[in-house]
């Protein structure tokens, strides 16, 4: 049998540390080198906020060299950037952000979210970008629940939301600039989802809420999967009604050199970045 015909190996959990902001209950699992081009996972709540909350406090700030991509679970989130991209996308919808050279954004609640309060949900992932990309043009995506197909396998039991890359005769609405895969995927208990052809990638797995069997190793809530690059399949199994993160990609295999909301390949680009940002650059980014 040829080798790349066996799944993913797993070699590592890591299990998200709370570590809120203000009153916003976050929770960060340390992403491994292995994970190239995936950074960062940021998942806060799930909460419920009062009427006559602050809200998200995520005012205008800036980036560049790399993408955000956030999913609203429950909730609403408001953005606005200096590109002159501006949305509020509701529970289920996704947001593809390509900081690329510069952008400053704001990602808050909305007025009647401040107002009336309710549940909220999120996850934002950062996910990094070649050199010859990092300085692109900034663009933004944001799409509602019913703009991401909501493909249903295993009989009903499993329903994989497509949001970037081919899968099933299927393709996601939001073209990556790398060919990053991604998806959100909901299960009932004992239901299943596979998927092949990921020898060289990298994959991204993190479990939102339950608790799923990967390739028959369990991964619990509030957990960040870690695979070897060789292996070609991967077979998702809940334990329990569980809700995971998942995608893919090919590593870029270049230095990272990050700081703050800056993600560059060396130092002397960071120094350019805080200049350009300091002097009003990134506001005056054209639509």
């Amino acid at each position: 049998m040829n080798a790349q015909a066996f799944g993913k190996t797993l070699k590592a959990l890591h299990t998200a540390q709370r570590d809120d902001i203000g009153d916003l209950v976050t929770r960060r699992p340390a992403s491994g080198p292995g994970q190239d081009p995936f950074l960062f996972l940021n998942h806060h709540g799930p909460q419920t906020y009062g009427p006559n909350n602050a809200g998200l406090p995520f005012g205008p700030h800036p980036h560049r060299g790399f993408e955000t991509v956030t999913f609203i679970l429950e909730g609403e989130l408001a953005h606005r950037d200096s590109a002159g991209h501006e949305s509020i996308i509701k529970a289920g919808g996704v947001q593809w952000m390509t900081a690329g050279s510069g952008l400053v954004h704001a990602e808050v609640s909305p007025e009647a979210f401040l107002r009336e309060g309710g549940p909220l949900e999120l996850l934002q992932l950062w996910v990094n970008l070649p050199s010859h990309l990092k300085m692109s043009r900034p663009r933004y995506v944001g799409l509602q629940a019913d703009k991401i197909p909501a493909i249903a396998v295993d009989k009903g039991q499993a329903t994989v939301r497509l949001i970037s890359g081919t899968w099933g005769g299927h393709t996601g609405p939001i073209p990556s600039l790398t060919g990053v895969f991604m998806t959100t995927i909901e299960l009932a208990a004992g239901g299943r989802a596979g998927f092949g052809s990921l020898s060289g990638r990298n994959v991204f797995l993190y479990v939102i809420s339950g608790e799923v069997k990967v390739n028959g190793e369990t991964a619990p809530a509030w957990t960040l999967a870690e695979f070897d690059l060789a292996g070609d399949r991967l077979e998702i199994e809940a334990s329990s009604e569980a809700r995971v993160l998942f995608g893919h990609a090919e590593p870029i295999g270049e230095p990272v050199f990050a700081h703050g909301p800056f993600v560059m390949n060396t130092r002397e680009e960071i120094v350019d970045a805080i200049r350009d940002y300091n002097a009003g650059l990134f506001d005056n980014v054209s639509a």
